[in-house]
């Protein structure tokens, strides 16, 4: 499966469309992009149930500063609608797939119960009388 341009008026579509995404964040004149794209291709040929996306932060400035990227390459990857990893830096292949298979192997319904819970603790920090 080839890449796919993420955009601002795609992307909630193609988060909520996908199992998993793997978004790269990157730009045409960064050196390590560049560097980094054909390992995401491979990948990306590599994982036909995964949806691998780019994001061009010259041209999408409005995600680039929603996830408040300040390098690049930046990977993330969600898993449903859960982000689960977020680093900036090129990764070998063999890395890459680590994490890949790492994120396929997670219980969702034991990630989804965590946030459950973290969301409805109430806020630290209140005053006691």
């Amino acid at each position: 499966m080839a890449t796919l341009t993420v955009t601002e008026e795609n992307f909630q579509k193609t988060l909520d469309e996908s199992g998993i995404l793997l978004v790269d964040f990157w730009a045409s004149w960064c050196g390590p992009c560049r560097a980094f794209a054909p390992t995401f291709e491979a990948a990306s040929e590599k994982y036909p149930d995964v949806v691998f996306g780019k994001v061009d932060t010259e041209a999408q400035q409005g995600l680039a500063g929603f996830f408040q990227i300040r390098s690049i390459p930046t990977l993330m990857i969600f898993r449903e609608r859960v982000m689960l990893y977020n680093e900036a830096g090129a990764l070998p292949p063999q890395a890459l797939e680590q994490i890949i298979e790492q994120v396929r192997a997670l219980d969702m319904a034991k990630i989804h119960a965590e946030i459950a819970a973290q969301q409805s603790q109430p806020e630290e920090g209140g005053s006691e009388a």
